[in-house]
């Protein structure tokens, strides 16, 4: 999907702090305080996520998910007058009963990087990582943390092929270089290393030893559009995916894919969007089906995949690409599937927000489904939320939750509904009591 440009972030970051609206603040004021004050001394319990079959596991409790993507929380925790914008949107999620939040743990060479270049890193964004996560663990929050960008923005795979280039090492200068050529993959490894291995400067916890993480994922919608026999991009997942494993066996670790099936599955003709999905180098099922990856990963855009078709057809194909997703998970590949991305872009023609609300309706109610039967979708993440205020970090799906009431209660039906069939969850007990009273 289209994320928005790295010049909209840079001139709406870093430069000047934009006006919040008085409204806005009122908001900010209420997440943060209007439960009473948070003692921050009190620490979440929180342990690490486990895999048994196709369902994840939390203390021995089957745990399914309901969760939402902030990907800028990084960016906006470098600056101090930027972090109240973090804190806020970490407690917002608690509140609705959300457990995981999806966010870029990279930012390479472009504007507050963390890697400036090949192993130099500044250490002023590692701090704000720090934060991040010791925040999100005072809300009872996990964090599904993603290494590095299949797009430009943020730096991503073409920031590392420029890299290789200008230091004359580089095999090619196209962006897929960057799963085949050793220098890259180098680079790319001691990203990792750093990373994972990285002691939070505030709780002296190494990342790979921190439950608040929830999982890694290797790469946001992974494409390696010059080999559409899919085998570059498998060999590169092998080969990091068993790279990170060798560092932190405690969490667990997907690859990031937007779910599109290859050209040796016979689903490429009966459920991918188009013809061009079975031949953009990656495949669902051979992707996801490695003993190093513990769970498959799904986007779900369907009106970026048909520009021609009115709303009711997409959310048929919707409906059909979610569910055939799930059978593979219980049917071939045994593991749980989560939808990592979801959304519906309000620049369709004749766009209404009550259209979004029937798109997320009908993905929980899948993942609800699929819950009660014990079937292998373990949760969906909307892509994305946003505070008020944060308009250069928005794109055509971004939302303020609580700014539609309607909207706001199918997200917290939703976490109790899921809380109705796994029991809720020790970090979200007190939020839950409050949500749920409410509806009974």
């Amino acid at each position: 999907m289209v994320k928005p440009s790295t010049k909209k972030m840079v001139s709406g970051n870093g430069l000047f702090f934009p006006v919040i609206g008085f409204a806005s603040c009122i908001v900010l004021i209420y997440l943060s305080f209007g439960d009473g004050w948070v003692d921050y001394r009190k620490e979440s319990q929180l342990g690490f996520v486990q895999r048994n079959g196709t369902r994840f596991m939390i203390d021995d409790r089957v745990f399914y998910i309901n969760g939402w993507n902030s990907y800028w929380l990084m960016d906006q925790a470098v600056n101090e007058y930027n972090r109240p914008r973090v804190r806020a949107m970490l407690q917002a999620g608690a509140k609705m009963g959300l457990t995981v939040c999806r966010t870029w743990a990279f930012n390479d060479g472009a504007y507050n990087a963390l890697q400036i270049s090949p192993g130099r890193y500044d250490e002023r964004v590692f701090r704000a990582l720090d934060y991040v996560i010791v925040e999100a663990r005072k809300q009872g929050i996990q964090l599904l943390l993603c290494l590095v960008n299949n797009l430009k923005a943020f730096g991503g795979k073409t920031q590392y092929v420029q890299w290789a280039w200008e230091e004359g090492v580089g095999l090619s200068a196209s962006n897929d270089s960057f799963f085949y050529d050793p220098s890259i993959r180098i680079y790319f490894k001691n990203y990792v290393k750093t990373l994972l291995t990285r002691k939070n400067s505030i709780t002296g916890i190494q990342y790979k030893d921190d439950p608040t993480i929830f999982a890694w994922e290797l790469i946001n919608e992974p494409r390696c559009m010059t080999d559409p026999s899919g085998n570059t991009l498998q060999e590169w997942i092998e080969e990091m995916s068993t790279f990170v494993k060798s560092i932190d066996n405690n969490h667990l670790l997907t690859v990031g894919l937007e779910g599109y099936y290859g050209p040796r599955s016979s689903k490429r003709l009966t459920v991918n969007p188009g013809p061009w999905a079975a031949n953009i180098g990656t495949d669902f099922i051979r992707n996801s089906n490695l003993s190093t990856i513990d769970f498959a990963s799904v986007h779900i855009y369907p009106d970026h995949w048909f520009t021609d078709q009115d709303l009711e057809d997409k959310l048929r194909f919707m409906y059909r690409w979610t569910v055939s997703h799930i059978e593979d998970g219980d049917e071939v590949l045994k593991k749980p599937v989560l939808f990592t991305e979801f959304g519906l872009s309000n620049l369709n023609k004749g766009f209404e927000p009550s259209q979004r609300d029937r798109f997320y309706k009908i993905i929980y109610d899948l993942m609800y489904k699929s819950a009660k039967k014990k079937k292998s979708s373990a949760g969906a993440f909307v892509w994305q939320f946003l505070v008020g205020g944060m308009e250069e970090y928005n794109d055509d799906f971004g939302i303020v939750p609580w700014e539609r009431p309607i909207t706001y209660q199918l997200i917290t039906k939703h976490s109790c509904r899921l809380a109705d069939v796994q029991g809720a969850m020790p970090s979200q007990e007190d939020h839950l009591k409050k949500l749920c009273s409410q509806r009974r």
